[in-house]
């Protein structure tokens, strides 16, 4: 059973949030705003860090100039090692190369590098420049690439070592993995949570750094100032925003490659021209970061309570997409005890309807909040999974992991979705956790206990299956 801290927590819990559904359903703001929240001002928010602390940078990015649409993306320090070597090729003998593991020091000139008598500026995208002597300035484009790069990547370790903000776009090829990319949709219940909390910073930190992936964490307009389907389209916004990403950085980096060549003469010159045009204005708008170390065709769903649901939406739609998604491809989901429901009741809907911290009553309050009046059904597609005509054929759908908890109500109706997954040949396994509760593995006072760190553990143990280079297969 839950320890007694977790009980009083829970009923602590219930009764803010009743209070705080029941303010907004009698009250409820402006919906005609587009514009939307996605945050509380009751929700303790953690800063972003763009240089390596506790080995993870973070930014947060506002990617929607209609809404109030933002991501934060969390890049682990380890994407600065060499590259994983490629199984098709022959050589694997990489020289190891040490991590950049750095704690920001109060005080320190995040300007001015280690063990260096050099001045350096620093601009909005790219690492420091160096002030260099004329006859040593190497040639580069907005993009990050130099005739010389040697001198410029070990200006960019030595910023990141000195624990200044990381920039993106130095690292060479010798320094610069590619990570699989996480798209994490918070839970909250529709109605509060976001993707700059403090739990929220902390887990995403942890699933970065074990499944080591570049987490970007979606913050998405909350109900009832946006109801359905604004968060669902939130995420499919990003998952297409990640593509658009990924096809900048390449034409930004073909530009790039192609200033280089040209005859001479004036025709070399208006090449020079043309492309230093459309470079410059590809690095007004590629993600650094994304650029150097993101790999969108390994792009795996993670999903917490509600977040859940947005997640296996944005999975559903990613297979009706197919091939328009390139490069981005979902190879796979979890789904972290997800926030459904349905009009006949499932056995653990009956004997847990008054679990602890998300009870069914409040729950069905959460739904009409999010769900417009009119649409309101506990079979809504949104809701219950198990509908028919719900969306592509199950057959077609990524791996999916799916997380439960034993004294969670919502559990039983989580684990038919993933049997009917394993019916049609999906890889789809549940972890079950014993005496274990709703987001016990990402609320707030849990997030630090044995059994959130083995869950994250357990994920990341998973996820590599699918995320792992041809050759280097994480198995278990």
């Amino acid at each position: 059973m839950p320890s007694v801290a977790v009980k009083l927590y829970s009923v602590f819990f219930k009764f803010l949030l009743k209070h705080r559904l029941q303010n907004r359903i009698q009250s409820p703001p402006d919906e005609s705003n587009p514009f939307g929240v996605t945050s509380r001002p009751e929700e303790t928010v953690a800063a972003a860090n763009p240089s390596f602390t506790d080995g993870v940078a973070t930014k947060d990015i506002h990617i929607d100039p209609f809404t109030s649409l933002t991501i934060r993306i969390f890049l682990p320090d380890s994407a600065l090692n060499p590259p994983e070597p490629d199984s098709r090729s022959n050589n694997h003998n990489y020289p190891p190369r040490p991590k950049f593991r750095s704690n920001h020091t109060k005080g320190a000139d995040p300007d001015q590098g280690v063990g260096s008598n050099r001045t350096f500026r620093r601009n909005s995208y790219g690492p420091p420049n160096v002030t260099l002597s004329p006859s040593e300035e190497p040639r580069r484009n907005s993009y990050g690439s130099s005739n010389d790069m040697e001198g410029l990547n070990l200006m960019s370790t030595s910023a990141a070592a000195a624990g200044g903000a990381y920039r993106g776009y130095s690292p060479s090829p010798d320094n610069r993995r590619k990570l699989p990319v996480m798209l994490q949709f918070h839970g909250g219940g529709w109605v509060s949570g976001s993707n700059d909390s403090a739990a929220n910073d902390l887990f995403c930190r942890r699933i970065a750094k074990q499944c080591d992936v570049i987490v970007v964490a979606v913050g998405y307009r909350l109900a009832p100032e946006n109801r359905y389907p604004a968060a669902f389209e939130d995420g499919l916004k990003v998952l297409n925003w990640l593509g658009k990403q990924a096809n900048l950085a390449e034409c930004s980096k073909s530009m790039g490659n192609a200033r280089g060549g040209g005859g001479g003469g004036g025709g070399g010159n208006n090449e020079f021209k043309k492309s230093h045009i459309v470079d410059t204005f590809g690095a007004s708008m590629v993600e650094p970061w994304l650029a150097a170390h993101g790999d969108p065709s390994r792009c795996v769903l993670l999903g917490v309570s509600c977040g859940a649901n947005i997640a296996d939406y944005v999975a559903r739609k990613a297979v009706e997409a197919g091939k328009l998604l390139d490069p981005v491809k979902v190879v796979a989901q979890v789904l972290m005890y997800p926030f459904f429901i349905g009009s006949v009741p499932t056995h653990s809907e009956l004997k847990l309807a008054n679990s602890y911290f998300y009870d069914k009553s409040m729950c069905i309050f959460a739904w009409k909040l999010f769900l417009p009046e009119e649409e309101f059904s506990l079979d809504h597609p949104a809701a219950n999974p198990l509908i028919s005509d719900r969306g592509p054929p199950l057959k077609l759908m990524p791996p999916t992991l799916t997380v439960v908890a034993e004294h969670d109500w919502m559990r039983d109706r989580a684990i038919a979705y993933s049997e009917e997954l394993r019916k049609v040949n999906v890889d789809a396994p549940v972890l079950d956790y014993k005496d274990a509760v709703h987001e016990f593995a990402t609320l707030d006072m849990l997030l630090k206990t044995p059994q959130a760190q083995a869950c994250a553990e357990d994920i990341a143990i998973w996820v590599k299956k699918f995320i792992s280079l041809r050759g280097h297969e994480f198995s278990y």
